[in-house]
């Protein structure tokens, strides 16, 4: 009496079953599970296709209903019942598989996923009933589905977020190409502008007039270094080594918050260069020049 199979598409291949479970890896083995595939390959196209509505092209659940398929053929025993009967659950769980981890956009946790397939199908049982309206409420679906109104709500709002929008989508309330991108706000630059403002602002405070004089006609008025020499009454050669000395210690004091340490060999009472007054003046009128003479300003 020949055998009788629960599905039109399963091919008889019982010895060739038990001929691959007891061959060894080789040219041979691989020849017959190609064969197994083969023959079970239209089985796994009808499974795919109960997956198509799903925003998935069909090629795709073919693929993945065929890897499915394999892993059914590597791992059937023959002497546990018919090969259908494992290979469905298989091929099935594969696909569900597949939807659960790469059809989604952003990652859900699997229980808010499990939630949503729940409240669908319970939702969809309620509204195929002949006496029943056509959209149940979440309380009645919360019953049915042996749920709390919490879950019930985390399972409608994941309903249809297995897709996200571009970027460049336009928004429902314009119509003038305004895009979602342009709803999004952006880092403000004056953050960090007032950030170092304050962390600058104790260093700035230990320096002489004359240091913070140079550095506001450099930074503020942008005047080159040439000018601020005339305008200082210096050589140009040493208004850049006190900006440079004078960033160096704003940087110092803005990271370690400690007083600038002397140079080695300075002491408290003989003048130096970042003094408000230049040394070696006579009087107010006339400053030094780099050689040491002394040039009166008009």
């Amino acid at each position: 009496m020949p055998a009788r199979y629960p599905y039109d598409d399963a091919p008889a291949t019982e010895q060739t079953f038990r001929h691959l479970a007891v061959t060894r890896a080789g040219r041979e083995r691989d020849a017959l599970r190609e064969e197994l595939v083969e023959a079970w390959l239209p089985m796994a196209r009808r499974l795919a296709g109960r997956f198509r509505h799903k925003g998935e092209s069909m090629e795709d659940l073919v693929q993945v209903a065929a890897l499915g398929l394999i892993k059914a053929v590597e791992r059937y025993d023959p002497d546990r019942g018919a090969f259908a009967c494992y290979a469905v659950p298989t091929i099935t769980g594969e696909l569900r598989r597949h939807f659960r981890d790469h059809s989604w956009d952003v990652h859900v946790p699997r229980r808010v996923q499990e939630l949503r397939n729940r409240v669908r199908s319970v939702r969809q049982d309620l509204m195929n009933r002949p006496d029943h309206p056509a959209e149940p409420d979440l309380e009645e679906i919360a019953a049915q589905a042996g749920l709390t109104l919490p879950e019930v709500h985390h399972g409608m709002e994941a309903w249809d977020r297995n897709s996200s929008l571009s970027l460049d989508a336009d928004t429902a309330q314009h119509g003038d190409g305004f895009t979602l991108a342009d709803t999004l706000g952006q880092t403000d630059p004056g953050y960090d502008l007032a950030t170092d403002r304050e962390a600058a602002r104790e260093g700035l405070a230990r320096l002489s007039e004359r240091e913070r004089r140079i550095l506001y006609l450099r930074f503020f008025e942008e005047m080159p270094q040439s000018q601020i020499a005339e305008e200082i009454g210096v050589s140009q050669m040493h208004v850049s080594r006190l900006i440079l000395r004078s960033c160096a210690r704003v940087r110092e004091y803005s990271r370690a918050g400690e007083p600038h340490s002397p140079a080695p060999g300075r002491r408290s009472g003989r003048p130096c260069a970042t003094d408000s007054t230049p040394p070696h003046t006579k009087d107010p009128g006339t400053v030094p020049t780099p050689r040491g003479a002394t040039k009166t300003r008009p």
